[in-house]
């Protein structure tokens, strides 16, 4: 297995160098948009205005993938276009080309199909692909590659999608769809990083998404699986007081299985350590076992007694959290 110090930072996107073929546009979606022609970077005011610039953005998004001019003149207008919304949308089109291809008129990256318009996958280099790619590969390698995969693809995904399109409704919706499944790799990249002993990147990312979303019960599990098997009990534990109060209080329910039996371990391996903390918890949880006991074989012929041991239990249960929190 491998250790923590053998896999470096997340890196940030621009760390990341991006090799980019001769007459190919290098593309970056992910934060604002960007692109590098002949080496001239072309940012979003450089595409003709904001209409034409959210073409190039839709076009970008669905690389490859012809996109109609009704879904265009949709999206563009919000389902209420105007009357001359074709010439409209199509006159945009040319002011787009002019700006983003010039000289190369209909023959460049971006290209008329039957009824719509595609941006040729062959002639762009775009983060968000990368990002995709990455993580396709990541899902077929063995664990040691795929997490270096995985780091490759987190490192484009530093910035919300589209970041300087804040106002249409088709860019908030495709912002929202990126970020969840930037979470789902973030999940994937922390399990991997936990199974070949890379445990601090599996607990930065795993504090990532439960920072963003404290209700995302797979990531507090694999942030104190991390925790466990690197041997940080305390901290474990303390993240699991910090899990359970958070559901408890949003959801009205407890953790789940596989929480539970990581906290039993972890209060185990304290109560087996050395130190004040370790010693209460081994007297409580021999007490805690005693009582659970006794309290399944209570007669029933003395609830009272029952109903006693189960409060006592309930107490030292009460203390136990509150000695975690505090350590």
């Amino acid at each position: 297995m491998l250790k923590s110090d053998s896999y470096p930072t997340p890196a940030s996107s621009a760390t990341v160098p991006v090799r980019t073929p001769a007459n190919v546009l290098s593309v970056k979606v992910i934060g604002s948009l960007q692109i590098v022609r002949d080496g001239v970077t072309l940012s979003a005011k450089d595409f003709g205005g904001p209409k034409p610039r959210q073409i190039l953005e839709i076009l970008l998004i669905n690389l490859g993938n012809p996109v109609s001019k009704d879904k265009l003149i949709s999206l563009l207008w919000n389902g209420n276009p105007p009357a001359e919304a074709l010439p409209t949308l199509e006159s945009y089109v040319s002011v787009l080309r002019r700006n983003l291809q010039p000289g190369a008129g209909k023959n460049g990256v971006l290209r008329t199909t039957t009824g719509g318009y595609v941006i040729d996958r062959t002639l762009v280099d775009v983060d968000l692909a990368r990002f995709e790619r990455s993580v396709r590969l990541a899902h077929q390698c063995e664990p040691i590659e795929g997490l270096k995969l995985m780091q490759e693809a987190l490192a484009f995904a530093d910035a919300p999608l589209l970041g300087d399109e804040l106002l249409p409704a088709w860019a908030e919706e495709e912002r929202d769809l990126h970020a969840a499944r930037v979470t789902e790799a973030k999940l994937f990249a922390a399990e991997t990083a936990t199974a070949v002993g890379a445990y601090d990147l599996a607990i930065t990312w795993a504090n990532q998404i439960t920072a963003q979303d404290a209700l995302n019960e797979r990531a507090w599990t694999s942030l104190i699986l991390a925790l466990e098997a690197s041997g940080r009990h305390t901290e474990g534990l303390q993240s699991y007081e910090r899990c359970r109060r958070i559901m408890h209080r949003e959801l009205g329910c407890s953790p789940g299985p596989a929480l539970k039996a990581a906290h039993a371990r972890l209060l185990q391996a304290t109560a087996d350590s050395e130190g004040e903390l370790s010693d209460v918890l081994s007297a409580l949880l021999l007490l805690h076992n005693q009582i659970s006991r006794t309290g399944v074989e209570v007669p029933a012929a003395t609830p009272a007694a029952g109903k006693s041991l189960r409060e006592a239990g309930n107490v030292l249960n009460s203390f136990l959290r509150r000695a975690l929190a505090a350590a």
